[in-house]
């Protein structure tokens, strides 16, 4: 269906979410009509938070609101929607909407498939009542199953519509760029020729894919990588739990910006720890590139100064290769906890593949490789 027309009978006046390949058409509406505006739309940092903003615009207006996300999120809004929004709680009404990645008897990457059997099953679990759009779902079947939602909704119940691949339609183009001018596929060859054999936990989406990418163009084992397909958010902490356990070992984090912020207390606890054998590079170029370039937060705030005061005792940002060099070097000489930002443009190959080698067999080649050092 065309996502104006969905737009039109949810009937709600405030957006808030994270950006999900899935609901691109959506997210390329929101921002075609809206912008990032604090009245109609936002983009959070984790579902969970999207929630809670949701749960504070239903309080102040009395209306319901709109949150979207991949159904990866449903984890992050299982403790706000049982302990908040719930109807024996303080009956918030919520409309989510859920893309559904894994999809059982759809193909799709490894870390969505476990997430797609349970997608609907979650929902019934937290008792939100849901509806399912695919490509051949009509206007007047969901113009129905919203009428029906709105009764639920008057009665502090929460509602869901999960949107199959391919279901959203006539979305507006919208371009997604920055002035930055480093591409982070040459970012990624860069840390890799300055971490040597050093082993590195890379976090979701474009950035483990270059990796890998980089790896086979050089010719090297990809013993040396974590790949943190999914559990966006995490790959510092997985990298701290790394260097604690192999302290005599250097251990590099890549990371993103939308990662970062998503569960950004793990920073805290990274500067609260001070591994002095880790590296943590935060590649960002302000958006939820790998899946469709939707704005973060990231180009706003000043994420040196939030390690800083995080207690990381080294923290510096670059926008230049040479810079980076100098930085990533500079890192490896010393024996504390750095963090190197590196701001970069909006942009990858359109030929950009997958990991060949599946989920299980990367842990066990990286693990076997810990266990060598």
């Amino acid at each position: 269906m065309k996502v104006e027309k969905l737009v039109e009978i949810i009937g709600s006046e405030f957006y808030t979410g994270v950006p999900d390949s899935q609901l691109k058409a959506l997210c390329n509406y929101l921002m075609d009509r809206y912008g990032i505006d604090p009245k109609h739309h936002v983009i959070a940092a984790n579902e969970g938070n999207c929630t809670a903003l949701a749960a504070g615009y239903h309080l102040a207006t009395g209306k319901y609101p709109v949150v979207y996300m991949q159904n990866s999120g449903e984890g992050n809004i299982i403790n706000p929607v049982a302990s908040l929004l719930n109807d024996k709680v303080y009956a918030i009404p919520v409309v989510f909407i859920v893309g559904w990645r894994g999809e059982p008897g759809i193909h799709d990457e490894p870390q969505h498939i476990y997430q797609g059997e349970v997608t609907v099953k979650l929902l019934d679990d937290m008792g939100i009542e849901s509806f399912i759009i695919g490509k051949e779902t009509g206007d007047d079947e969901v113009a129905d199953a919203m009428a029906h939602f709105k009764d639920v909704l008057a009665a502090g119940k929460d509602v869901a519509f999960v949107i199959r691949k391919g279901a959203l339609t006539d979305a507006p183009k919208v371009e997604y760029k920055n002035d930055n001018t480093m591409v982070r596929e040459d970012i990624i060859k860069h840390i890799v020729k300055a971490s040597g054999e050093d082993p590195i936990v890379s976090t979701t989406g474009k950035a483990s894919r270059e990796l890998f990418e980089t790896r086979v163009a050089n010719g090297q084992s990809h013993k040396y990588d974590f790949l943190t397909v999914g559990s966006m958010g995490h790959s510092s902490s997985i990298a701290l739990g790394v260097a604690i356990n192999k302290p005599e070992t250097r251990v590099w984090c890549v990371d993103g910006d939308g990662a970062v912020l998503m569960h950004m207390g793990s920073m805290a606890v990274l500067g609260a720890n001070k591994p002095k054998n880790l590296i943590h590079v935060v590649i960002n170029n302000g958006a939820h590139e790998t899946v469709g370039g939707m704005p973060t937060v990231a180009s706003q705030i000043d994420l040196v100064a939030i390690a800083k005061a995080c207690g990381y005792p080294n923290a510096v940002c670059v926008d230049s290769f040479e810079a980076l060099d100098k930085e990533l070097e500079a890192a490896k000489a010393r024996d504390e906890l750095s963090l190197i930002e590196v701001k970069c443009s909006i942009g990858a190959r359109e030929d950009l593949g997958r990991p060949t080698t599946t989920a299980l067999e990367n842990k066990e080649n990286f693990m076997e490789y810990l266990g060598s050092l």
